[in-house]
């Protein structure tokens, strides 16, 4: 069975070719990242939110309001803001873990 991930911000890190090699079905976005835009990418149906650019963590809200059983990720090295950490599920440090292994948990 294939996950729906969303992956949102840059991908430096390579967090969106690490989640589909374990299966995960990926959509990206970039730029501007709105509601509908996320609407548009399937966060309506996404089991998993990764946000790699911590200056669109607004969107963890958003995503949160939109869908109660998502669990959202930041897979970033800067450090999110303090107000997002309630709805954060969890958040990691691509220099402290690879994405194979990041990948690997989230879709086990």
């Amino acid at each position: 069975m294939s996950m729906d991930v969303i992956v949102a911000g840059p991908d430096e890190d390579n967090i969106t070719e690490a989640l589909e090699a374990t299966g995960a079905h990926v959509a990206r976005v970039t730029g501007v990242i709105s509601r509908p835009v996320l609407e548009e990418a399937g966060v309506l149906e996404a089991e998993l939110y990764v946000l790699t650019d911590v200056s669109e963590a607004t969107t963890i809200p958003i995503v949160c309001d939109l869908n109660d059983d998502v669990r959202t990720v930041v897979y970033a090295r800067d450090t999110i803001p303090d107000f997002i950490k309630g709805q954060l599920d969890l958040a990691v440090d691509p220099q402290l873990m690879d994405a194979a292994v990041v990948a690997d948990e989230l879709t086990s």
